[in-house]
């Protein structure tokens, strides 16, 4: 398992019937599993919060006269700007 505890077992025709429930109680922390024929099949599991991938730039290379004034219209069609 995923490291949680099962805290509810239900059939899934019982799932069909309450899953609203289902969902609040596994909002509330606790995890379900869906049987069928009494062997689980699904462990629903509270989702873990994303998360913002800090450094995803990192290896970006930026010029650090980015903001400068760009008129020499010459020397940009050139490249050398």
């Amino acid at each position: 398992m995923n490291g949680y505890h099962v805290d509810m077992t239900c059939s899934v025709k019982e799932a069909r019937n309450k899953f609203t429930q289902l969902l609040k109680a596994v909002e509330d922390g606790e995890a379900v599993t869906i049987t069928r024929n009494g062997k689980p099949i699904v462990e629903m599991v509270p989702a873990k919060p994303r998360k913002p991938k800090f450094g995803t730039m990192k290896n970006l290379v930026i010029d650090p006269n980015w903001n400068r004034p760009q008129n020499d219209v010459e020397a940009w069609l050139r490249g050398d700007v």
